[in-house]
């Protein structure tokens, strides 16, 4: 497609930009559309449908408490991670983790 820019009108620009834009969305929603089908078909060969398998992951599936802090035992830590300052402070005075654990 040749278009010669420098002879258009700044109104005939500007219905061409428009123009574009909404071709790109329309070209972005039938792309998305095929996106979706050929996940929703990939989630069906594991016997998932594509909802089961957006809402399911690591995020979905949290790890229990093991340890809770002695002073405030709305303070619980599961075991993974970055140990918390509380339970830092506490091994730093000598406690032990079987002290705090649940």
């Amino acid at each position: 497609m040749n278009v010669d820019l420098e002879s258009l009108s700044r109104d005939e620009l500007q219905k061409l930009v428009a123009d574009a834009q909404k071709a790109l969305r329309t070209v972005d929603a039938r792309r998305m559309a095929e996106a979706k089908r050929a996940a929703e078909q990939a989630a069906k060969e594991y016997g998932f449908s594509l909802e089961d398998v957006m809402t399911a992951g690591p995020k979905g599936s949290k790890s229990a408490p093991k340890y809770a802090n002695p002073a405030d035992p709305s303070q619980t830590w599961t075991g993974r991670g970055r140990k918390p300052n509380w339970l830092i402070e506490a091994l730093d005075e000598g406690k032990s983790l079987e002290d705090m654990a649940l």
